[in-house]
């Protein structure tokens, strides 16, 4: 068995153009563009990287810019002001703190003073409490992308058996949420789990978001399953994620590669939130 490559790739271009067009029919609409704000704290070169590509995905679907990056010494008042002007700011349609914070910020206080409606990370405590009771928001944008790569390659998920390996409060639980509110029968598995393998091969959909390179090898999949390979992880022989992928294609039914998969579909979610949160705030759609 050879497994079908789920093009995350080719999957967000899709949805960035239809990102894009939304916008356009916004702007034209209303005279104005939804705006995304990137917040910055500290000089992480990863988190440069890939606020840099987000801003530059937001560009290019017709959004408006509004990027703040503030030093690494920034006090917790400070980001707290920022965070508290651009909630005010009816400019900006999305707020992103870009996450990890230097040392000494208290990370779910300041993304707390996100609103609800401009959360587009989907990481507030407002917005995983609405999650978590099945009410309408703003959905995190990787564990969003993990559903929409599952419907795009026709992964039957309600009454399917799925596993998620790992447990943070940014993929694993969320995840774990929406696989639920799809209709499936979850089970988190985490570093604590006992006999991993005889976990995961009960999964007809298998979530690999532990952040460990090459956990997940054949023998922890069930032969026809979907494997979504969240990890990302940069070695010597270049990009590899949670998941052996060489042997792992030849027993699942579906699987993501890394680079190519669950990534690209991230910024694609972040851009669907955006204008979504946009259209929301004025009352053409609900979340």
């Amino acid at each position: 068995m050879t497994a079908t490559i789920i093009d995350g790739t080719a999957l967000a271009a899709e949805s960035r153009k239809e990102t894009a067009e939304s916008v356009a029919a916004f702007t034209t609409a209303h005279g104005w563009a939804p705006g995304l704000a990137t917040v910055l704290a500290g000089d992480d070169p990863a988190s440069e990287v890939y606020v840099r590509r987000k801003r530059k995905a937001a560009a290019e679907a017709g959004l408006q810019d509004f990027h703040h990056h503030l030093p690494g010494d920034a006090s917790h008042a400070q980001v707290a002001a920022l965070l508290s002007e651009l909630a005010e700011d009816r400019r900006v349609s999305g707020i992103l703190l870009q996450l990890p914070l230097p040392d000494g910020l208290d990370r779910h206080a300041l993304v707390d003073l996100i609103p609800v409606e401009k959360d587009v990370d989907g990481l507030t405590t407002a917005s995983q409490g609405l999650l978590a009771r099945g009410l309408p928001g703003l959905r995190p944008c990787t564990p969003g992308g993990v559903i929409r790569m599952l419907d795009s390659a026709g992964v039957r998920l309600d009454g399917a058996e799925a596993v998620v390996v790992g447990r943070s409060e940014l993929v694993g639980h969320p995840a774990a949420e929406l696989l639920l509110r799809r209709g499936a029968t979850v089970t988190i598995a985490h570093s604590r789990t006992r006999a991993l393998e005889e976990v995961t091969r009960r999964a007809d959909v298998l979530v690999a978001a532990a952040g460990l390179p090459g956990l997940i090898t054949a023998e922890h999949v069930r032969p026809g399953a979907a494997v979504i390979d969240v990890g990302i992880h940069r070695t010597e022989n270049g990009l590899t994620g949670d998941v052996r992928f060489a042997e792992v294609c030849r027993t699942a039914g579906w699987i993501t590669p890394v680079p190519g998969g669950v990534g690209p579909m991230t910024i694609a979610m972040l851009l669907a939130n955006t204008i979504a949160a946009a259209e929301s705030a004025i009352g053409t759609t609900t979340l």
